[in-house]
């Protein structure tokens, strides 16, 4: 019993950080019972976010969890993606603030590809790439937020971790 009580103490502790680092404690990633870092969400910076939430939360079908508003405008809000625990919140950035993240692409997978491109076609929103098979053996579709941050929708199947799959896709690379 013992064991489990200061087992559940060290998962409330935080991280101590160097005082040297300049930071509070709370602006570090938090850890999971076992000491492990843990992904919280990722932070995608727009300069609406009412048109980022028509985006995320209309058409991809995110639950909105969190928001926050200045002068009754929205300038954050939190969303869950529809088929996991996995989070985005869209931060309103300054005026004169860019938006571009080349070199970031948000991946969301989902089963049926194919359908969810062709839903999101009829809601009049322009795909980059439509589905098609990568040499690495997973279906993916590429398109742009509103923001213009790139996004695949892809899915992996029965093909996810096959060391095989990715040998060939690693030797067409080096081709």
């Amino acid at each position: 019993m013992k064991k489990r009580a200061r087992k559940k103490a060290s998962a409330r502790r935080s991280t101590r950080v160097p005082k040297s680092l300049g930071h509070n404690k709370e602006s570090f990633a938090t850890l999971d019972a076992d000491g492990k870092l843990t992904f919280n969400h990722a932070m995608v910076y727009v300069k609406d976010v009412e048109r980022g939430l028509a985006f995320y939360r209309d058409l991809l079908g995110f639950k909105l969890i969190e928001d926050f508003r200045y002068e009754n405008k929205p300038v954050y809000a939190r969303l869950r993606a529809p088929g996991g625990d996995g989070t985005i919140a869209l931060h309103q950035a300054g005026p004169e603030v860019s938006v571009l993240s080349d070199g970031v692409r948000l991946y969301f997978e989902v089963r049926e590809l194919d359908d969810f491109c062709r839903n999101l076609q009829q809601k009049g929103f322009h795909i980059t790439q439509l589905p098609r098979m990568m040499p690495w053996g997973w279906r993916h579709a590429y398109l742009n937020d509103p923001d213009g941050h790139e996004i695949s929708l892809y899915w992996a199947g029965e093909n996810r971790m096959k060391k095989t799959v990715m040998k060939a896709a690693q030797k067409a690379a080096r081709a």
